[in-house]
Parts: structure tokens; C-alpha cells; sequence
């Protein structure tokens, strides 16, 4: 699997994949080894949840500024050792915090310590990030 530096090489990505994800875990391999459970219940789930790096219709804002959004939303996973990785599959469910389920899943890019550290600098530079919703 190859490496993507930067959210513009995220970006370009989009335009080849019908829906890429984001995923954060221990990466591929060990996620093919075990089945993903519900934490809370301890339920298995009938995929692996991930996020879609797509920005929706109503998005105006240039792609990287969505995919900043996206990837800084599990950096708290990096502290666990996750590693942030882009992937492709098909939705099957939805996980309990309405996250999409993976079956199918094909293995892209990892997303570099690069990449992470402009998305949040854009994220908090570009967007009023954390802000309230009330």
C-alpha cells in the first residue's frame, strides 16, 4: 500500500475511487483477522466502520477543507495506535454511531503523519473547528 503526503494527493484520489473511506486501526491485515464489535454491547457488526472522505452535494468549499474535517475527527485514535488509512467497500450497515460498515473492503493509501498534521492546521485554520452547534 503507498503513502499519501498531502490533502491535495487525498483530494486526487477522490477523483479515481467512487467513495473512499477513512479508516483508523492497528491497518488492514490485523483488521482482516478479526471481526469488529460494538463496544458498548459487545455485538459483532457485519463490517468494519469507516468514514467517507466524499464532501456532500451542499459542500462549496474547496475538497481539502472537507477532507481536513474528515481525517481530524479520529486523531484521538492515534494515541491508541491507530494508523490512519484510505480504503474503498461496500456499505452494508451502519454502525452505532451511524458510522458506515465495510465488507468488501480493498486497502489504498496510508494517510502519512504529513498529512495529518496540514489537516489540522487547516482544519483549525480554515474552519471554526469544535464549534457548538447551538
Amino acid at each position: 500500500m503507498f503513502t499519501v503526503y498531502t490533502l491535495a494527493e487525498l483530494a486526487e484520489l477522490l477523483s479515481t475511487e467512487k467513495t473512499l473511506y477513512v479508516r483508523y486501526s492497528s491497518g488492514p491485515e490485523a483488521d482482516a483477522q478479526r471481526q469488529s464489535t460494538d463496544h458498548e454491547s459487545g455485538l459483532p457488526l457485519p463490517g468494519i466502520p469507516a468514514n467517507s472522505l466524499n464532501p456532500p452535494r451542499w459542500w462549496t468549499l474547496p475538497a481539502e477543507d472537507w477532507l481536513a474535517r474528515r481525517v481530524c475527527q479520529y486523531l484521538r485514535e492515534l494515541r491508541e495506535g491507530a494508523r490512519p488509512w484510505a480504503l474503498t467497500g461496500r456499505e452494508v450497515d451502519f454502525g452505532p454511531d451511524n458510522e458506515p460498515l465495510l465488507d468488501d473492503v480493498h486497502p489504498v493509501a496510508w494517510l502519512a503523519p504529513a498529512l495529518l498534521h496540514e489537516a489540522r492546521e487547516r482544519y483549525q485554520g480554515n474552519l471554526d473547528a469544535g464549534r457548538a452547534t447551538h
